[in-house]
């Protein structure tokens, strides 16, 4: 298997739009791997896939060389925001038949939310026909409570049928005072807002967890780890397996 292919030519005619954001406010959970295997994902049934990364820290997707993301500033040079930026993007949003994916990083977070509630972003690319799609990280262990604000600020101002769970189990259950995500009342009092849950299963950590790990280190694509000259034959069809997981609830979540 080669590399995912990707065009980095922008189609103005025909294809299928879509926005899909990974945003959390806590750094460091997964919103770089969320969106680096929902644009594997997408790439592989032939979706016109745009990736960009806009996190101002750490360009974690744009050093997926296969996925050909691109670097987008949305912050001076003095750290600070420049909000005609986020007007350009969402212009491009608009104009252009693609499905993006935008890896805003945890520090772009809260300023990023607050233009897209204050300009009704959402609302207005529904409009002109770009459904926006919302793919928040929830992590089990420690980080449970530093993601479910995440979720909750979020889904509060979300559309019904728009937010796409990504249930990381890697450091631990996903379970606070004995309760589980759907029996807890920030689930409870948001669950119209939810499309889908995409669970990642706590795996044995030397064994599907160093492998996985260390695909993500090097930077690769499912696919191109399970080529030739990466990983050994035990650990491919590791990689085969998680992949396989992963995509078939992709698939039955029908995202665009």
């Amino acid at each position: 298997m080669g590399k995912v292919r990707n065009s980095n030519e922008e189609n103005t005619s025909g294809g299928e739009c879509a926005v899909h954001l990974a945003p959390q406010g806590k750094g460091g959970v997964g919103e770089s791997v969320v969106a680096s295997c929902l644009a594997e994902f997408l790439i592989r049934r032939g979706k016109p896939v745009r990736c960009i990364d806009g996190n101002p820290v750490n360009r974690s997707l744009a050093k997926d060389k296969a996925l050909a993301a691109e670097s987008f500033e949305l912050m001076n040079r003095d750290g600070l925001i420049e909000r005609w930026r986020y007007d350009a993007l969402v212009e491009r949003f608009a104009t252009t038949d693609a499905v993006f994916i935008l890896d805003s990083g945890a520090t772009a977070f809260l300023p990023l939310w607050g233009f897209m509630v204050e300009s009704e972003m959402i609302r207005v690319l529904g409009e002109v026909g770009r459904r926006v799609y919302l793919h928040i990280p929830v992590t089990g262990g420690e980080a449970l409570d530093d993601t479910l604000p995440g979720f909750s600020t979020i889904a509060a101002a979300a559309p019904d049928k728009s937010v796409v769970l990504w249930l990381n189990e890697y450091s631990g259950p996903i379970v606070r005072d004995g309760k589980r995500l759907d029996e807890m009342q920030v689930y409870i009092d948001n669950r119209e807002k939810v499309l889908a849950s995409i669970g990642i299963p706590q795996r044995s950590p030397d064994t599907f967890g160093k492998t996985i790990r260390v695909m993500r280190e090097r930077k690769l694509t499912f696919e191109e780890a399970i080529g030739p000259g990466e990983f050994f034959l035990l650990e491919k069809s590791r990689l085969y397996a998680a992949r396989r997981d992963l995509f078939e609830q992709l698939e039955s979540a029908r995202l665009a």
